[in-house]
């Protein structure tokens, strides 16, 4: 039972980084998209922060890689 317990809290943490990362890179690309049509010259920093909230995602597979140590 714990072991299974472990692997769903694995899983969640995967889970819910990836749709918190999917979430901010839609509006960070929605704004970015408005903001390059406007001030091309921006394009290098847009796309530095549509980059930055895959550290979400990777935190979350480092979480799960530390629970699963746990099993």
């Amino acid at each position: 039972m714990n072991t299974a317990l472990l692997g769903f809290d694995a899983a969640f943490a995967v889970a819910l980084s990836g749709l918190c990362t999917a979430w901010a890179q839609s509006r960070i690309g929605a704004a970015g998209a408005g903001a390059i049509a406007e001030k091309p010259e921006t394009a290098p920093m847009i796309i530095v922060l549509e980059a930055l909230p895959e550290t979400i995602i990777l935190f979350g597979f480092v979480i799960a890689f530390l629970i699963i140590g746990k099993m």
